[in-house]
């Protein structure tokens, strides 16, 4: 089956971990572990406040997103799961969600968009259907378009 998969995962883009308030996540994350605070990330819609943190650099820097929620009785509840997501850099995103579709995995709504940090992404579900019976079992998972720098990073590893 990988042979016809029209797409890679290159490697962690992010991982997001969500609380009721991040000045708790900011204290483990920033203070103690020395994470550096990239940017910050505020949509109603998503109903999210996150700061955008990294460990490691250039093509393979990973996102630590601490999370929480504007509105803790709105959805999504990006506190209720602490491990909130994890993201996948892939080479080449729409590619993946067409042939990912056809093959029964289930996304969350929403579609391929501008993410926080500016990257095309879009989110598998994490709960199968009768429709899609492949899902991420609890888990919800962020496929993330690669950059050239970050694909060919990837590629030079072999």
């Amino acid at each position: 089956m990988s042979a016809a998969r029209p797409f890679k995962v290159l490697g962690i883009q992010q991982i997001a971990i969500g609380a009721t308030s991040k000045d708790r996540l900011r204290t483990l994350w920033v203070d103690m572990l020395g994470l550096d605070v990239t940017g910050n990330f505020v949509s109603e819609r998503e109903n999210v406040d996150e700061d955008i943190c990294a460990i490691g650099s250039g093509p393979f820097k990973v996102e630590v997103d601490l999370m929480q929620p504007l509105d803790v009785d709105k959805k999504p509840a990006v506190h209720t799961t602490p491990l909130n997501h994890v993201g996948l850099w892939i080479d080449d995103l729409p590619k993946a969600v067409e042939w990912l579709t056809a093959k029964g995995v289930r996304f969350a709504p929403g579609g391929i968009r501008k993410g926080a940090a500016g990257f095309d992404i879009c989110f598998l579900h994490p709960k199968a259907s009768e429709e899609f019976p492949i899902a991420g079992e609890g888990v919800l998972i962020e496929l993330v378009q690669a950059p050239p720098e970050v694909i060919q990073a990837f590629s030079a590893l072999g």
